[in-house]
C-alpha cells in the first residue's frame, strides 16, 4: 500500500483544517467505500478534511466530528498556507503561463455568461460552454494563490518563484465533468491523512 501525506491545511480557528470544499452540487455519502449503505448527502459548497483516499474513494471529515465515505473525484482542493517564512521557493513552474490560461478561462466563462444575460445563448448552452471550466486565484500583495486545472492543485507565488503547494492527485489528468453512479472499487494506491483530533462520529452533515 501507498501511503501520501497531504499537505497540511489551515486551521478555521475550532481545531478543524479542511483541505477540500464539496462540489455546488453537493455530494452523496457511504457508511463504507462499496457503495451499499448511503447516508446523508454533504451540503453543496461544505469544507471538509480529507482522512483517506482508496481509489476514487474518499473519506472525509466534517468540522461538527462526522466522517463519511465519498466519491472523492470532485472535490475541489483548497489552497494551502505559503512554505514556512525565509524558506526560498523551488521554481516548478513559470507562474505568468498559469496567470494567461487562468485569464483565458475567466475569458470564457466571462464571454458565456455576457451570451446568457444579453439573450444571445439560452441556459442549456451556457451550460454546454462552461462545462468543465475551473479557475481559481486569491491576490494578497505580493503573495498570490493559483489553482492550475490541468494538474489539479494550488500553486503559491511570491513574484519571483512558483511552488506547488497542494497538490490533489498527482500525475492525474484532470477529472471530466460527467460522473454518475458510486465510485470504483478501492485500488492498491492509498493515501491517508492524520485525523485532526476529531474521530468520526454521528451529526448533521
Amino acid at each position: 500500500m501507498n501511503t501520501t501525506a497531504v499537505p497540511s491545511a489551515p486551521d478555521t480557528g475550532d481545531g478543524f483544517a479542511p483541505t477540500h470544499v464539496v462540489p455546488p452540487d453537493g455530494l452523496p455519502t457511504w457508511r463504507a467505500p462499496d457503495g451499499a449503505v448511503p447516508t446523508e448527502k454533504l451540503d453543496p459548497l461544505l469544507p471538509v478534511r480529507l482522512l483517506d483516499r482508496r481509489g476514487d474513494w474518499g473519506r472525509v471529515l466534517c468540522s461538527n466530528g462526522w466522517a463519511a465515505w465519498v466519491d472523492a473525484r470532485p472535490l475541489v482542493p483548497l489552497p494551502q498556507g505559503p512554505p514556512a517564512a525565509g524558506a526560498p521557493l523551488a521554481r516548478t513552474a513559470d507562474a505568468r503561463k498559469l496567470l494567461t490560461r487562468i485569464e483565458e478561462t475567466l475569458g470564457r466563462y466571462r464571454r458565456a455568461m455576457e451570451d446568457l444575460a444579453s439573450g444571445r445563448s439560452d441556459g442549456e448552452t451556457f451550460r454546454r460552454d462552461t462545462r468543465g471550466l475551473r479557475v481559481g486565484a486569491v491576490v494578497d500583495g505580493e503573495a498570490v494563490w493559483l489553482y492550475d486545472a490541468d494538474h489539479d492543485r494550488w500553486c503559491y507565488c511570491d513574484g519571483t518563484a512558483m511552488s506547488t503547494l497542494a497538490p490533489h492527485r498527482p500525475g492525474a489528468p484532470p477529472v471530466p465533468p460527467e460522473r454518475s453512479g458510486a465510485p470504483s472499487a478501492p485500488d492498491e494506491a492509498t493515501r491517508v491523512v492524520p485525523p485532526p483530533g476529531a474521530g468520526p462520529g454521528p451529526g448533521e452533515s
